[in-house]
């Protein structure tokens, strides 16, 4: 073994590891990696409100994350077509009205989406908002532009239930 004296955060440290060459080559890229990944994070700090051009990558990188509840609720409110992607089972037990079930499981699924209207608004959801984002992804490969992510039935559901 061997000891490295160190200083993390202004506090003295000893760092014993194992001899020999390989252990430091793994160490020394791993490293690398990190210092690699990190410049990538871009310098803003967490104080630091982002850039418009930060927000608009950001926007664009993860265009099917799930949006806030009442953003979904006005989108159908304004007359976007909802898409519940779970199985018919899952779409059996309960849906918001009005929903069309086209299954993401579905063989026939792509074949589905295609004979959407492109133009046409959609809110698309699931259990979780994870196979809403996946159906998304297809969909706008196929040209859809105007897709939001409502995330998951339960929340939906909920959401929109008279508060007492």
């Amino acid at each position: 073994m061997q000891e490295r004296p160190m200083r993390l955060n202004g506090v003295r440290a000893v760092l014993r590891v194992p001899n020999g060459t390989a252990f430091w080559r793994s160490l020394t890229g791993a490293l690398a990696l990190v210092v690699v990944v990190s410049g990538c994070a871009g310098s803003n700090s967490d104080n630091d409100p982002p850039s418009q051009a930060t927000q608009s990558q950001a926007t664009s990188a993860a265009p099917t994350e799930v949006v806030e509840l009442a953003t979904a609720w006005d989108a159908i409110a304004d007359g976007a077509t909802t898409i519940d992607v779970r199985t018919p089972e899952e779409f059996a037990t309960g849906h918001l009205r009005g929903a069309i079930n086209i299954d993401l499981s579905a063989p026939d699924f792509d074949e589905r989406i295609a004979a959407l209207d492109e133009t046409a608004s959609y809110v698309v959801y699931c259990a979780s908002g994870n196979r809403a984002g996946t159906a998304i992804k297809t969909m706008r490969g196929q040209g859809f532009d105007d897709i939001i992510n409502g995330g998951g039935y339960e929340d939906l559901a909920a959401f929109k239930l008279p508060k007492a």
